[in-house]
């Protein structure tokens, strides 16, 4: 069978000539006889490969020396723990910025380990836009700021960041490698490989070398930064070929010209979806416009009723998981760096032919 269009939120869609090239060095990664899945974590092969995928990522994102690279287990979900675990230590408090499903997650997982200090959100607005920056109830005296500056279920994205000399930690699972971003002004950069890097396994987390001396000793051993930092991030067995596919795909990207080439394809892929969506009656986004996401584009039908047609002939047309989130319903298009412009096309027509019929 031909492939479908994919706009799954994650696992997302992975570029074709990413699977093309894992695909041919299945069995056998350039003459070595075995499969990346296979080869030991310690051989020469697999330390040349994560030597790779530092270096690459190191260029994407023009990753200075005062940074280490980490590749973290267990999601980004794991890291709402295990952040406040590494950085809260001789502090009384952390701050957040809370703009939605992901920003409330880490904030109750924070909670935990330390007082958290919600410095603006925009739950009264039902998250369809950010706090201002400038009223911002910041303490300065806390350990970080963090903030989630893509919210996937609900669709709302923003590039400023606020003014303070905290080290702000960021949630960009879905933002990552999509748009420029000066890497400078965060303490730590912190993102799920399945939207914009690979497969679903691990997390890339970018951290000031600096803030590595909070890493508590008695953390367990796999959390603790600064232990994952002096090891390589192979205080255990790393997921070997999640990092292997991360390389292909900063291999891939350095072809299309690097972030910045990425940032205007996606751009224009966003706008040309929500041009169409603000034009139809049928159809509508409830993001203010100022902070609508570039990588995922909820939207609703004037009549909620036609949803799972709406969805059952998307999915016989060959446009795949357009099922908005299971708390919020409605429809979301997911379209990362691996979406081209002719999948955001097709959908487009398979809406304007939907609206047509129903309308």
């Amino acid at each position: 069978m031909s492939r479908v269009y994919n706009f799954c939120s994650g696992p997302a869609a992975l570029p074709e000539a990413v699977l093309k090239k894992a695909q041919a060095e299945l069995l056998d990664w350039h003459g070595a006889g075995v499969s990346v899945m296979e080869m030991s974590h310690r051989s020469t092969e697999f330390m040349s490969i994560l030597a790779s995928t530092k270096a690459r990522l190191k260029r994407l994102l023009e990753i200075g020396d005062d940074y280490e690279i980490l590749f973290v287990q267990g999601g980004a979900s794991t890291m709402f723990a295990q952040i406040p675990a590494n950085l809260t230590s001789g502090y009384d408090s952390a701050c957040y910025l809370d703009t939605g499903a992901w920003s409330t997650k880490a904030i109750n997982e924070a909670k935990k380990y330390t007082n958290v200090k919600v410095v603006g959100s925009s739950k009264s607005d039902n998250y369809t836009s950010v706090p201002n920056f400038d009223q911002l109830a910041l303490d300065e005296s806390a350990a970080y700021l963090h903030l989630c500056s893509n919210e996937t279920i609900g669709g709302l994205e923003f590039a400023d960041l606020p003014e303070t000399d905290l080290p702000i930690v960021a949630d960009l699972s879905s933002t990552i490698l999509s748009r420029k971003i000066d890497v400078n002004k965060y303490g730590v950069i912190y993102a799920g490989a399945q939207k914009n890097v690979g497969p679903a396994g691990i997390v890339i987390c970018i951290i000031r070398k600096d803030l590595l001396a909070r890493c508590d000793d008695k953390l367990p051993t796999i959390w603790n930064f600064a232990n994952l930092a002096k090891h390589d991030s192979m205080v255990n067995t790393p997921p070997t070929f999640a990092i292997y596919l991360a390389d292909l795909v900063f291999e891939w990207l350095e072809e299309q010209g690097g972030v910045e080439a990425m940032e205007a394809i996606n751009k224009k892929k966003a706008q040309t979806l929500y041009d169409y969506i603000d034009q139809s009656a049928f159809y509508a986004n409830p993001i203010d416009p100022a902070f609508r996401s570039r990588m995922n584009v909820p939207f609703t039908l004037a009549d909620d009723s036609l949803e799972a047609r709406f969805l059952e002939e998307s999915d016989a047309a060959g446009l795949r998981t357009l099922a908005g989130h299971r708390s919020v319903g409605g429809m979301r298009a997911s379209i990362y760096n691996a979406m081209p412009m002719e999948g955001v096309e097709a959908l487009i027509d398979f809406m304007k032919a939907f609206e047509k019929r129903y309308g």
